[in-house]
């Protein structure tokens, strides 16, 4: 006897990425004000890789449990901070953005040999129980659905894929353009990359029938009588 479906997590992911949002728009912005008023890029870069560590200690507080992305955050940015104090300088500081999202996207790519793949516990909090969905328990698609299954391991490589390129992008940005530049172009990659992997795997997960997997409502008010007209013209005499 299987055991019965594990309660799904609240939605609360809107929440999580409004707050990881906002620290790190604060943290270029703090950067940027501090580097006007004459503070030094590696004094300006440790007090902006503040708010992060104040976000990912957020999260590990009101969840009340171990969440591996935040300890990495709070973990490789105050590693870095210490490290570019002693010897390696602002860049090493700046490189270290790469350093997150290139293990966040390996952490994607080995999921998929796991219980649940990244993309699936990413998306789950966000879909998962909404008005617009008729499936219910997540865990009775997966066992239910091989095809439901596969999809969330291709996205987990799809999303492992475009943070490692992402990450690739930062290092090269910290070590080759002007420090003053990178944490502006920084912090406009993290949405452009969101957003282009967001469109791909939307795309893919259409493609691929997971709205329909899930009893999108959407699917289902589509007009059906375009089959029905056509095969009733097909019927009438010719009129000539």
């Amino acid at each position: 006897m299987k055991p019965p479906p594990q309660p799904s997590p609240k939605p609360l992911g809107l929440r999580q990425l409004a707050i990881v949002g906002l620290s790190l728009a604060a943290s270029t912005a703090f950067y940027y004000l501090l580097h006007r008023a004459g503070v030094s890029n590696l004094v300006a870069l440790v007090v902006g890789a503040v708010p992060p560590i104040l976000g990912a200690t957020y999260k590990l507080v009101t969840q009340r449990r171990i969440d591996g992305l935040a300890v990495l955050v709070v973990t490789t940015v105050v590693v870095s901070i210490v490290l570019s104090v002693m010897s390696f300088g602002p860049r090493f500081l700046l490189a270290k953005d790469g350093l997150i999202t290139g293990v966040a996207g390996a952490w994607f790519v080995g999921s998929v040999r796991g219980r649940r793949p990244a993309a699936f516990l990413f998306a789950r909090p966000l879909l998962e129980g909404r008005k617009i969905f008729a499936a219910g328990s997540w865990d009775v698609v997966w066992d239910q659905e091989p095809g439901f299954r596969r999809i969330w391991r291709v996205a987990s490589v799809m999303w492992g894929a475009g943070l490692l390129g992402d990450a690739a992008i930062r290092v090269v940005m910290a070590y080759t353009l002007p420090i003053d530049v990178v944490p502006g172009l920084g912090g406009a990659l993290y949405p452009a990359t969101f957003v282009v992997l967001q469109v791909v795997t939307n795309i893919y997960y259409h493609w691929a029938g997971l709205y329909r997997m899930l009893g999108a409502r959407w699917l289902s008010r589509q007009p059906a009588h375009s089959s029905s007209d056509s095969t009733e013209t097909a019927r009438r005499p010719d009129a000539r």
